[in-house]
Parts: C-alpha cells; structure tokens; sequence
C-alpha cells in the first residue's frame, strides 16, 4: 500500500474546506425563492396567485390555461418580457405572505392586490393593470337585504378579509358599531356569511359579482381617500424585472390589449353607489 504524504492531505483537506465554505456561500436553491436580486429560476418566469384563484380573474381556479383576466395578463406581459409560454411556471402564494417583506417564491405575483404606500415598502409593483371599487355583498333573507345605504349598514354585522383594501373601506366607509369583522381569506369571510356569522362582506367590484353563489351585490361604497383601487403586479422589493413588467404593462396599456382582455373577461359592471 502507498501511504500518502502528510503534506498531501493537509493539501486536499485544505480544498474540501475551501469547496464547502463556497457552497456555503452559494445562492440558495430555487425553493427558497428571490431575495430581489433577480428570477426564481434562470430561464423561467415564476408567476403567483391565490389558492383558490377565483373567477373572473382565474378561470376554474387553473391559472395555466390563460382563462381570466389576470391568467391571460400574465401571459400576455411574459410574452412582451420574451417569455414562450412553457417558460412560465405557476405558484401559489397567500395574500398576507405575498405583500410581507422579506425573500419570495416568485417573479411576479397577480391576486387583485391593490397598490398601496404601505406595501410598496416590503415589495415592489408594477404600474396598474385595473381600477376598481368595493361592493358589499349579502345573500336573500340576510338582515342587510334590502339595504340602498351605508347608514342602513352601521348596526349590521360586516365581514372582509384582513389586510386588504376590501377591510380598510368597510372600516373607513361603513365603520359598523360592532367593528368589522375579520377573516384570513374572502373564502373564510364568504363562509361566515353563508353561516350567518355576518350579514354581509365587503370584496372588489368584479369579485363581489362573481364570487358569492346566489349573492346580492347591494352596491359599491365611496373610494377611500377618494381614490379608487388600482391593481398591480406584486414583485420582490428591488427586483430586476420591475421596470421591465412595468414596461409591458404600460405598452400592453397603449395598445388597446388590457382593454381588450377587459372586455372579455370583465363584465361591464353596473353596481350602484351606496349613498
């Protein structure tokens, strides 16, 4: 047997330490997701939204058909950033992890997040793609049927989802005496209305049309701030793409595409105001 020189191990050792400091120091795996410094995965674009996503934004909750305005949207900008289609790889993404600071799972992310201040200083966002309003919605036999005010609201028990600017406008608008109720999801919010825990839910203008089976949309309320909400594509704080999704958005903007995919995927809302 030929023993190895002393030297020679010290030698080797030295290189395997030198080898795992690096992988050490290596950019984590695509699992753990961009810290804004660039895509998820090299040569692919990894698109969020919500589990469910619900219609008319993703159609039977299958963002990867292009069905819906937000699925066909992001096909639509990967395209304009030079994205074949097979390049996009979807993802699910809750809305409160989606606008927290910190590293994320994906390049993009579209789930009717509206463009706020607050949230443009954990994550990034794209110019808007839609304006909207919020609508409250109730179900027959509930005690805010029949409601045509938001004074007719105040005594009632109000639902929203917490963290979203569907909550914000019922605390703001509304402000009901009992406080507004809060839910982790509009699933669990339209749950509790079903149940009866509230007599009605505050959602955006194209949700509350679709999202409540056999629902009454009693109206839309007054723009906070008297704004509207617009909505934009959430991406990691910092993130490399933002000018360029910013970029297709606007283009898409300019050449009659979001209006067009708007008026097939969006109704012409005709939801009054509630004085």
């Amino acid at each position: 047997m030929t023993r190895t020189p002393s030297r020679l191990v010290a030698s080797v050792a030295a290189a395997l330490l030198s080898i795992g400091v690096l992988a050490a120091c290596a950019p984590t795996s695509d699992s753990e997701g961009s810290d804004g410094v660039g895509a998820v995965t090299e040569g692919e674009l990894t698109i969020a939204t919500g589990e469910p996503a619900y219609s008319p934004w993703v159609e039977d909750d299958d963002p990867t058909t292009g069905e819906g305005y937000e699925s066909a949207l992001a096909y639509a900008v990967a395209d304009r950033l030079g994205y074949d289609r097979d390049d996009v790889v979807w993802v699910r993404a809750t809305f409160d992890e989606s606008i927290a600071p910190g590293p994320k799972t994906f390049d993009l992310n579209l789930q009717q997040f509206s463009i706020t201040d607050q949230r443009a200083r954990a994550v990034d966002f794209s110019s808007p793609y839609y304006e909207t309003r919020q609508a409250v919605v109730t179900l027959p036999g509930s005690a805010a049927e029949g409601a045509t005010s938001v004074a007719d609201l105040t005594g009632l028990d109000i639902g929203a989802q917490s963290g979203t600017t569907s909550f914000t406008a019922a605390e703001s608008v509304i402000d009901p005496d009992g406080g507004v109720q809060a839910y982790n999801s509009n699933d669990d919010a339209k749950a509790a209305l079903e149940s009866g825990q509230v007599d009605a839910i505050v959602l955006d203008v194209p949700t509350a049309t679709y999202f409540v089976e056999g629902g009454i949309v009693l109206g839309q309320l007054a723009a906070v701030d008297g704004a509207s909400d617009q909505l934009g594509i959430v991406l990691p704080l910092d993130s490399a793409l933002t000018d360029e999704v910013t970029q297709a958005v606007d283009d898409l903007r300019d050449d009659g595409t979001l209006a067009e995919l708007q008026q097939q995927w969006l109704a012409d809302y005709d939801v009054s105001d509630l004085s």
